[in-house]
């Protein structure tokens, strides 16, 4: 039956338990018994097709278009550039319909956040793919960093925001902190939580406060969202120590292990939180450096794990893997139990030539081999121990380390080498659950 009906038609819905009017929006791919009716109230409801279910045609809606004028630049006002890869934030709504589409132009951006004009120029937008985040890897990486190492070596350009899908904006953030080697001006990464067509949408606020911390003094990567579920004010996060911690609030996005850089209300005001950041710095260049290994992946050790599992990886001629090993760095290693004993096994895929890393399976704090004997054998059998480092930055950062090192030694060194805040010095206590 929701086949019978086309996007714009205007129908009124009967249930055995209530009546609805809408409008009819595009139904979910694969869910031809769904019929989908945006609500006066804005929101989109879902009504399964079958018995007791009625729908009748009231009316319908054309597509309204606004105008494209592309805005004069303002004089005084300062330059950023905008490298869109898809997501809900550069979508535009069409409000009768609750079709969207793609922004593209500079003069579409700023008609849906019109805010923009009072505080930079968009030089231009950079749009190298549109792809879901799922499906980000590193060859969209360095399309990234590529467009914003182009857009940072600009001189009229003050910084740069990217925009993303959120479900792996923070693997983003930590390979454009590795790729963009002597960064000299911010650069943004946002995205939005919830779609464009409702009233609790956030991208707007988010790409506000993300144009002003283009105009901040920090030379860093960072995510710029919602600081709280509110819209009251965002905040930036370090791109490598930070990451998504609820599938559906507006603020999921929180830093780990250390204070934000900074919040950033929509007016323009920053209070800087952490002190610990690199400064802007307009003389420099920035170096593109993004050769990355993608023989490496991220494992999760769980209570009866199998070993074995690292044999697939050294047969498939994997170069190393990170591991996210309990507590202060463990995995199952008892001699009595041979058959779930990690420990004979990591040997031999070490001696076989895989890099093998330990991140910390808890999101705070940093791991330490030599609380317990578990951990001191495991140290001694070669595996690198990465103190603080998010896992998820880990598996980036080795994939980095590991297209240039010459052998695993010097991966070891440079994966202990703090490149770009990733191994956080000292962990301040309110940092934790900020």
């Amino acid at each position: 039956m929701a086949a019978n009906f086309k996007t714009g038609d205007k129908v009124e819905v009967k249930t055995p338990d209530a009546k609805y009017q809408g409008i009819v929006m595009p139904s979910p791919q694969g869910y031809s018994d769904i019929l989908t009716i945006k609500l006066a109230s804005g929101y989109n409801l879902g009504i399964k097709m079958g018995k007791g279910v009625s729908v009748k045609k009231i009316g319908s809606v054309e597509s309204s278009k606004a105008p494209l004028v592309k805005p004069p630049v303002k004089k005084g006002l300062p330059n950023i550039v905008i490298v869109a890869t898809g997501g809900t934030i550069t979508s535009k709504v069409d409000y009768t319909t609750g079709g969207v589409s793609p922004l593209t132009k500079p003069e579409e951006v700023l008609l849906a956040t019109p805010e923009l004009l009072d505080i930079v120029n968009i030089k231009r937008i950079a749009q190298p793919f549109s792809v879901f985040s799922e499906d980000m890897g590193p060859k969209e990486w360095q399309l990234i960093a590529k467009e914003v190492a182009k857009a940072l070596n600009e001189p009229d350009v003050s910084g740069v925001i990217v925009t993303h899908g959120t479900d792996t904006l923070h693997y983003t953030a930590a390979a454009l902190s590795f790729f963009l080697k002597n960064l000299n001006k911010p650069v943004a990464l946002v995205g939005g939580q919830r779609s464009s067509d409702r009233g609790s949408f956030d991208g707007g606020m988010n790409l506000i406060c993300a144009a002003h911390y283009c105009l901040s003094n920090m030379a860093e990567v960072a995510i710029v969202m919602h600081g709280n579920s509110a819209d009251t004010h965002c905040i930036a996060s370090r791109g490598t120590n930070v990451k998504k911690m609820h599938t559906t609030r507006r603020d999921t996005f929180r830093p780990i292990n250390e204070l934000p850089l900074a919040k950033i209300w929509p007016n323009g005001k920053i209070e800087i939180t952490n002190k610990n950041y690199k400064p802007r710095n307009n003389k420099g260049k920035v170096v593109l450096d993004d050769k990355f290994e993608e023989k490496v992946a991220l494992i999760k050790f769980v209570p009866g794990a199998d070993p074995r599992i690292l044999h697939h990886f050294v047969d498939h001629k994997y170069k190393g893997v990170i591991i996210e090993a309990t507590g202060l760095g463990h995995v199952a290693a008892n001699p009595r139990n041979k058959e779930k004993s990690w420990l004979p096994v990591i040997k031999d895929a070490i001696k076989r030539g895989l890099f093998v890393g330990f991140a910390p399976q808890p999101l705070y704090g940093r791991l330490d081999p030599y609380v317990y004997s578990t951990g001191r054998e495991l140290l001694n059998a070669g595996v690198c121990y990465l103190g603080s480092m998010l896992s998820e930055t880990a598996y980036v950062k080795l994939g980095h380390v590991l297209a240039k090192a010459k052998n695993n030694n010097e991966a070891k060194t440079m994966m202990l080498t703090n490149m770009s805040g990733e191994l956080v010095k000292q962990i301040l206590p309110e940092s934790f659950l900020y």
